[in-house]
């Protein structure tokens, strides 16, 4: 048994499956509706109910408020119809996103490396060519874990079949746990994708600057690889932040772009170089290098923001004190269950796109 879900103000007409959510519905036929976590705790995937009926699922109260509820708003990443629906979504598609469908695969673990003492390095041969913009995101279904697992891509979209992922342990994640201590070389594994709508607004023409930090820096290699292989003559800098040498991955990859390309530039920052790392570079937080590098005023660039949360607020701040206005700053943030409820107790200035 299918439904018809109908999405206003677009008139996208959507077929879900009998226990299929709508978000998951809209992806797979290249309907885009906005979203964020993807299990009902950021709340960016509100839609408001015209017509019809469907249960809630597991919407977090903190996402979802009970008069919310009762006036007949869902969770799109939640939600699944019981009959026809008509629904009201807030769209606002960048002209630049490609809205590739979401799909299934299965990917083939090639190589598992140490990227860092926290990171490894795993590339996947895919079964069938996956079509996706640089800076989206895939999931993973894992043995033995509920749900599945977000990782951003890393590799170049003209891969196609393959699929570069950087991923770091979380000390108690289960899937993280899996990825590093059971994962071996010939596994295989369910993939869908691709998700998101963090992506390089090519149409525009000033200069990009990336801000990355820990395994954030998965997202802004594959925009930077596929700017650099089209091209891409505009002013393109990459700040990558760490701790010490040791967490400073892929380091050589990039010096060894920029002496190839005169457009780009790489500054990497370390705020905690240890004896033996003999760092001649910045020492400081990354938002301290982009300062520095920029002398305080980032105008006339967009940027694009990917690690832990708090390197990003404080790159935020510096960006605006730097005369960068909201438009011109795009991130990557995933929400987590366990802090759900504290994204919704905070101003929201920023779409987590």
């Amino acid at each position: 048994m299918s439904y018809e879900v109908t999405v206003e103000p677009t008139g996208d007409v959507i077929e879900v499956e009998e226990g299929q959510t709508i978000l998951d519905a809209a992806l797979r036929q290249g309907v885009w509706l906005p979203f964020a976590c993807g299990h009902g705790t950021c709340a960016t995937c509100k839609v408001q109910v015209l017509e019809g009926e469907g249960d809630l699922g597991n919407a977090s109260p903190f996402a979802l408020m009970d008069m919310e509820r009762e006036e007949g708003k869902v969770l799109a990443c939640c939600c699944t119809p019981e009959s026809d629906m008509v629904i009201e979504a807030d769209i606002d598609v960048d002209d630049d996103f490609a809205g590739y469908p979401v799909e299934d695969f299965i990917g083939t673990v090639t190589e598992i490396s140490d990227l860092s003492p926290t990171i490894k390095g795993i590339l996947f041969e895919l079964d069938k060519p996956m079509a996706f913009q640089a800076g989206q995101y895939i999931n993973l279904k894992l043995p033995g874990v509920e749900g599945s697992r977000a990782f951003s891509i890393a590799n170049k979209p003209s891969d196609a079949t393959t699929l570069e992922l950087h991923v770091r342990l979380v000390p108690g994640g289960a899937g993280t746990t899996y990825l590093h201590q059971q994962l071996e070389v010939g596994d295989t594994l369910d993939v869908s994708g691709p998700y998101g709508q963090f992506f390089v607004r090519k149409s525009d023409d000033q200069g990009v600057i990336f801000i990355a930090g820990g395994s954030g820096l998965s997202s802004p290699q594959s925009m930077i690889l596929d700017l650099l292989e089209e091209g891409d003559s505009r002013p393109i800098t990459l700040l990558q932040g760490a701790r010490n040498v040791a967490e400073l991955y892929n380091r050589t990859l990039f010096e060894n772009l920029d002496r190839e390309f005169a457009n780009f530039t790489y500054v990497p920052a370390l705020n905690a170089p240890e004896e033996g790392d003999d760092w001649q570079g910045f020492t400081g937080f990354v938002h301290e290098a982009a300062q520095a590098h920029f002398n305080g005023r980032f105008d006339g660039n967009k940027a694009y923001l990917c690690g832990p949360p708090p390197m990003i607020d404080a790159a935020i701040t510096t960006l605006m004190q730097g005369r960068l206005f909201e438009r011109d700053i795009h991130m990557e943030r995933f929400v987590t269950a366990a802090d759900g409820a504290e994204e919704q107790n905070r101003s929201a200035l920023f779409k987590r796109i």
